[in-house]
Formats: structure tokens, C-alpha cells, sequence
């Protein structure tokens, strides 16, 4: 799911459809051409992605040779995933070099809460569930509080329960799946203290991650372009010692290398 620009500035996302339906030439061919008109590629995957997406992304990438094609699929579901990919969205209209830009992805990931209000947990897979909550999703009317990432953490919907929120000031989406209820938007969004509230529509992969299509997703995150910017370039840069590349961290983006281990000199003795 590609979300609308956050301003002007936002560089439009390209989006993979059928990847694992199309022919492999299409895929090469397709490929090629943004690496052609854009130097580097980022390619954000989710992990409700079928395993024939993931091995014709890395088959993509092998066939083409090419080490300017990133492969990203952080741990976040699917609305989380696509506020992430609005963020190096802005990002790269900024002067950050590709591989910094891509390294930025796992950075900003840990400044993203988001999760479900969920009318199942029968089918949750993806967050750490006790016995009780299953035996309890059983019960007509039962609701989950569900926070997937930073921190994976489940309640029971009641009077005056919330979950753990943000430490800092962020805006909310709110996606509608076949659940009803004002939770979301009447408890949690003002437990977090949520300067901004919008409502977006359901990523088609969300149904699968959560587990049930009776749910509805959110997110709290940092909008402010010149706020991220910030967070990105305050970290320290380092050169990737196989490819040159500029990344943030031990591990390259592009080429996968880790810096070499050196062996620490024997003491004489």
C-alpha cells in the first residue's frame, strides 16, 4: 500500500504488482528500468508477502548482478510498513546519499508504534499470545488491544485500558477493517497524545498478518520531514568497505558486506 504524499516534496513510490505471476523477463526487465532512471533502488517488502515475492525479488536481484538494489522487509505490519516507506518517501527528496537513505529505513523503524484493535487473537501468529487471551477471543464481543512493534504487547479491551505509547510527539493513522468500534480513536489516540488523526484506507495485506479481517489498524509516527532528517543525519556515516557505498550501521544495505573482524595481536608473555 502506497499512502499519499505527505507534501509536494514526496517522491511518488513505485509500486511491484504480481511480481510472483508475471514473467521472469517482465520482472527483469521492470527492475532494470528504475535502476536505469534512478541509479539505486530500495525495494520494501512486506512480511505478509508470499515466499514466491521474496524469491523473485533475490532472483531479480541476482540475475541483474546488481548491487544497487536494496531488499527491506522489516518486522512491521502492513500499515506500520507503509508509513515507514512514506518516510523515505521525504527522505529522499532530502541530499542523503542511497545507501544512507536505505540504512535510514532500519533507524526510523524504531521510532514507529503501531498495531491493531483486533476482534480474534485465535489466528495471531505474529505477536507472543497466552492460552487465556485464545480461550478468551472465543467469547461473543471480545476485543484485543494489540501493539505489534516496539514493544509486542496484548490487553482485553475494557473501561479505561490503553497500551504504551510514544514518549514523544506523533501523528496517528487509523485503518477500518471489519470491526466497529471508537477505541482507537477515542482512548488510545488521546492516551498518546496524538497531534494529528487521519484515517486511511485498509492495506489489502493487513487481514493476513493480524490474522482476521475483523480488525482496526494504527500507527503513530514522526511527520515532520525536517524532524527525520535530523534523526538521520545525526548518526554517524560509515564507508561500506567491499562496495564504497555511504550506510548507516555494521551492515550494507546494497551489498550485504559486513565490516571485517580484526583479530586483536597475541600479548607477549
Amino acid at each position: 500500500m502506497a499512502l499519499p504524499a505527505q507534501d509536494e516534496r514526496t517522491v511518488p513510490a513505485v509500486v511491484l504488482q504480481d511480481l510472483e505471476r508475471e514473467p521472469l523477463e517482465r520482472s527483469l526487465a521492470g527492475m532494470q528500468t528504475l535502476v536505469e532512471q534512478h541509479g539505486h533502488v530500495i525495494v520494501v517488502c512486506s512480511t505478509a508477502a508470499s515466499r514466491a515475492v521474496r524469491q523473485r525479488l533475490h532472483t531479480v536481484r541476482s540475475l541483474l548482478e546488481s548491487d544497487r538494489i536494496a531488499v527491506f522487509r522489516p518486522e512491521l505490519p502492513p500499515l506500520g510498513l507503509a508509513v515507514l516507506v512514506r518516510q523515505l518517501r521525504q527522505l529522499a527528496s532530502c541530499d542523503l546519499s542511497p545507501g544512507v537513505l536505505a540504512s535510514a529505513g532500519r533507524l526510523l523503524t524504531h521510532y514507529i508504534h503501531t498495531g491493531a484493535l483486533l476482534g480474534s487473537v485465535a489466528r495471531l501468529d505474529r505477536v507472543p499470545v497466552d492460552l487465556k487471551s485464545h480461550a478468551k477471543s472465543w467469547m461473543p464481543g471480545s476485543q484485543f488491544g494489540v501493539l505489534a512493534h516496539p514493544a509486542p504487547q496484548l490487553v482485553r479491551i475494557g473501561p479505561g485500558v490503553t497500551l504504551p505509547g510514544p514518549e514523544f510527539g506523533t501523528s496517528m493513522l487509523v485503518a477500518q477493517g471489519q470491526l466497529q468500534s471508537d477505541w482507537v480513536t477515542a482512548t488510545l489516540a488521546k492516551s498518546w497524545n496524538a497531534q494529528g488523526l487521519r484515517e486511511v484506507p485498509l492495506p489489502a495485506e493487513s487481514a493476513i498478518w493480524w490474522g482476521t479481517p475483523k480488525l482496526i489498524e494504527f500507527c503513530a509516527y514522526l511527520p515532520d520531514l525536517s524532524v527525520l532528517y535530523q534523526l538521520v543525519t545525526s548518526v554517524r556515516q560509515n564507508s561500506c568497505h567491499w562496495c564504497g557505498i555511504d550506510v548507516i550501521g555494521d551492515r550494507c544495505v546494497f551489498c550485504s558486506a559486513v565490516p571485517p573482524v580484526h583479530e586483536q595481536p597475541a600479548r607477549a608473555g
